[in-house]
C-alpha cells in the first residue's frame, strides 16, 4: 500500500512508540482489508489514516499509551559539519519533539497531518471524523501551544 509510511508516522506521534506504532499499523492494515469492500472511493489515504487513528485511539484508551516515554533521537544531522552547530540543530529537534509530544493527543494529531503529512483540512476533518471549523480550531490552538513550550524557559532544557 502506497500510505503506509503516511499511516506509520501518524502511529509513531499517537502512540510515541515504533514498536506500538508497527503493530498499531499492521492491525489497522488488517482492518482496511477486511473492509475495503465498503470503500466507496474518495481519497484513501485519508480513508487508511482515518482507520490507523481509529485504531490507535482504541489502544490508547485501553493501554494508556500516553505515559510511554518519548521517541528515540534517530533522525539524521543536517546541521552539517560544524560541531556547534550540529548540537544546536540537535538541541532544537529535540525540544520540537519534546513540545509536539506533550501536546494533548487531539492538537498532536492535527498538527502532525497538517504540518508534516501535508494533509488538507478536509482530509484531516474526513480522518479525525471532525468538522473543518474543528481541525482548524485545533490547529489553531496546537500551535499556539508549541509556540508557548518552545518559548519557555522549561521547554529549552
Amino acid at each position: 500500500m502506497p500510505h503506509l509510511d503516511a499511516a506509520h508516522n501518524l502511529a509513531r506521534w499517537l502512540t510515541r512508540n515504533d514498536a506500538d506504532a508497527a503493530d498499531m499499523v499492521q492491525e489497522a492494515a488488517m482492518r482496511a482489508l477486511s473492509f475495503f469492500e465498503g470503500f466507496r472511493g474518495g481519497d484513501a489515504r485519508a480513508w487508511l489514516l482515518r482507520i490507523v487513528r481509529n485504531t490507535c485511539y482504541t489502544w490508547l484508551r485501553q493501554n494508556r499509551a500516553e505515559l510511554m516515554a518519548p521517541l528515540d533521537e534517530s533522525a539524521p544531522d543536517r546541521a552539517g559539519a560544524d560541531p556547534e552547530r550540529s548540537t544546536i540543530a540537535r538541541a532544537d529537534r529535540q525540544a520540537l519533539q519534546q513540545a509536539i509530544e506533550e501536546l494533548p493527543v487531539e492538537f498532536r494529531e492535527t498538527l502532525v497531518l497538517r504540518e508534516i503529512e501535508g494533509l488538507a483540512y478536509k482530509e484531516i476533518a474526513h480522518v479525525a471524523g471532525v468538522p473543518i471549523g474543528t481541525v482548524m480550531s485545533r490547529l489553531a490552538r496546537a500551535r499556539s501551544l508549541l509556540r508557548a513550550r518552545l518559548a519557555s524557559p522549561e521547554a529549552a532544557s
